[in-house]
Parts: C-alpha cells; sequence; structure tokens
C-alpha cells in the first residue's frame, strides 16, 4: 500500500525508535507547549536516543534562534545540540539565497530566528523598506510583541515589486493557554494590502523537507507530529512515513476526516508511542479489527463495537475507526456522522 491510497494505519512489529533511524520531531504542541514539556516527552525521548534513535527538532517557528531552541529544551530535560534543531528560517534562507545575489539586503518583518538564518547564508537583514538595493522581503513569526507597522513595511516593499518570502504559513500556534495566531495569520494580513503571493519554505512544503534532510543525513526518517496539514502532509510531500500524536492540535475527528495527504502512517496519544510496535488494524468481513475494538461504515455514520475478552484501548478503537472512515472515503474526506463513535472512546 502506497501513501498516496492509505486507507488504514499502519503496523509495526517493531518499535518505531528500531525501526527508523531518525525522528524528525515537531516541537510546538509535540515536545512542548509554551514553556513546559508535554506529558511523557521526556522520559521517552530519552529512551529513544539512548535506544540508537537520531532525534531532529523540527519547527515552523522562525522566532528563535536553533541555540535557543537547543537551550530551552535542555532546560526542559532534553540535552540537546544547536545543530539538532532545523527551523523553517533556515529553510527560507536557503531558498532566498539561491535566488539572490551573496551579500544582498533582505527586509525581515520577523524576530532574530531569521536574522541570524540570513547571516548564515551570506545575507544581510535590514528593517527598511527603504533600504537601497533590497532583493527580498522575508515574513516570519515574530510573537505577540510584533508591532503592527511591520507589516506595513512588507507591503511597502512588496507593493514595489521585492520579491516575497515566507517561512511558513501556519495560520494557527499552540501555546500555554490555548491556541493563537500563527504566522499564516500575519501573512494574510500582508496578502490583503499587496495581493502577492509569497514562497513559503516551511512545512508541508518541500524546501523543509530539503533542509531537513540536508542537515540530519537522515535515512530512514520518521516525522513525528501534531498538525495534519503541516507535519503529516510534509511527510506526504516526502514520502517518508510520518508518526500522528494526540497532544496538539489535531482532534480524533479531524483525524477520522483526513483527506489521504493528511493521513498518518501511526497514530499514538504521545511520544511513548516512539517506544512500541503498533498494532496492526486488519479487515475481516467489511469490519476493521485493532485490539479489543472492531469499526465498520453504515450509511452516514460509524459503527464501534467492543471485542469480547481483548483489552480496549481508546486508541486501537481510534485506528480501527481511521480505517473505517479512510476505506469509506477512499479519496476523499469522510465527511458523515462520527460523533457517536467517538464518544465511546472519551476521545
Amino acid at each position: 500500500m502506497t501513501r498516496q491510497s492509505r486507507t488504514s494505519p499502519a503496523g509495526s512489529e517493531r518499535s518505531l525508535h528500531q525501526a527508523y533511524d531518525t525522528a524528525l520531531l515537531d516541537l510546538d504542541g509535540v515536545v512542548y507547549a509554551g514553556g513546559h514539556a508535554i506529558a511523557h516527552a521526556v522520559e521517552s525521548l530519552a529512551a529513544a536516543r539512548a535506544g540508537g534513535m537520531h532525534l531532529a527538532y523540527v519547527t515552523n517557528n522562525a522566532l528563535r534562534t536553533p541555540e535557543a531552541v537547543a537551550e530551552h529544551l535542555g532546560e526542559l530535560g532534553i540535552p540537546t545540540e544547536a545543530g539538532e534543531v532545523i527551523t523553517s528560517a533556515q529553510a527560507v534562507a536557503r531558498l532566498i539565497a539561491e535566488q539572490v545575489e551573496p551579500g544582498s539586503k533582505v527586509l525581515v518583518i520577523g524576530g532574530e530566528g531569521l536574522r541570524v538564518a540570513l547571516r548564515e547564508r551570506g545575507l544581510v537583514p535590514v528593517e527598511s523598506a527603504d533600504e537601497e538595493g533590497l532583493a527580498a522581503v522575508v515574513q516570519g513569526y515574530g510573537g505577540p510583541g510584533l508591532e503592527w507597522g511591520r507589516f506595513a513595511e512588507a507591503a511597502y516593499a512588496i507593493n514595489r515589486g521585492v520579491p516575497w518570502f515566507a517561512s511558513n504559513t501556519d495560520l494557527t500556534i499552540p501555546g500555554a493557554r490555548g491556541i493563537a495566531p500563527g504566522n499564516g495569520a500575519a501573512v494574510e494580513v500582508v496578502r490583503i494590502a499587496t495581493g502577492a503571493d509569497p514562497q513559503v519554505a516551511g512545512k508541508p512544503l518541500p524546501p523543509m523537507h530539503r533542509e531537513t534532510v540536508l542537515r540530519t543525513g537522515a535515512e530512514r526518517p520518521l516525522v513525528v507530529g501534531d498538525r495534519l496539514d503541516t507535519d503529516i502532509e510534509g511527510a506526504f510531500n516526502g514520502d517518508v512515513d510520518s508518526l500522528l500524536v494526540l497532544t496538539g492540535v489535531t482532534d480524533a475527528e479531524q483525524l477520522l476526516r483526513a483527506e489521504p495527504r493528511h493521513r498518518p502512517t501511526y497514530v499514538d496519544r504521545d511520544l511513548r508511542g516512539l517506544l512500541t510496535g503498533q498494532p496492526e488494524v486488519a479487515e475481516r468481513e467489511g469490519a476493521w479489527r485493532c485490539g479489543g475494538w472492531s469499526a465498520a461504515h453504515a450509511g452516514t455514520h460509524l459503527e464501534l463495537s467492543r471485542v469480547a475478552g481483548e483489552e480496549a484501548d481508546p486508541v486501537d478503537g481510534l485506528r480501527a475507526l481511521c480505517a473505517a472512515a479512510w476505506s469509506a472515503a477512499g479519496d476523499g474526506a469522510y465527511a458523515h456522522d462520527v460523533e457517536k463513535a467517538l464518544a465511546a472512546l472519551g476521545l
């Protein structure tokens, strides 16, 4: 079964940290939320590393430098080198450097992570649209303190014909207090003022996957994320396997309704899923069985039932429901009733 025709989560007899050489881990919603580590993340990553898996942290958040991200992870109890962090700022800086002359000036709408990444590529970050010889505008997440006038500065330059780049277009970003507007929301502000479209580097697009492979040398990577439209779609575009964890923005209902490019290879509660195999989802007489659950589609809704004598892990039930929903949807998204089936799982 190819990833393009996936109709159920896959199984794995081997623990994922043994089946893959490198975990390409998203950060927000996977490893931490705001300033705090997500439950089980620290010990799971330590065990995966001890078992021989390389860890790389791949984030669309362009605000902080790799050094700052590594320091934050260390404070959470996850020893990390700056070289193990790959950001969309690095990906977009490479994309710009391939299209402008060395030493070119680039207007920065965002944080220090963008400035450091541009300098790494021999480019000169500047603050004004009026800079002589301006070669590009780059926009990345600048945090809640980014001034509104920075969007105007970007618009002035773009409306004069300066090429526009964006680190990523995530509309939201998870934090300790909940979901907040992400860089994609800020990009829309500039798009409205200019009518232009930026070149985008971050997940799920190829420049970010290329940057990650170049920097990690991964041969059997596993993308680990919480977002269908960035992490999982990015793995799909890169033709690599993925693990969706349910600790961030994607909930069970969104997963059941996922279209093919948003369907992960594996599904688990949290990063403990790296340390185990994944149960098989098997079709039997029109129903899909996983662990102690059986799921089927009946007209416009999904049916879920317990299997007598078997342990009923709710995530196994979700895996079975995914198989039922995705097989019914084929190349589309399952658009019918899922709420009753999910209620039985408490997810």
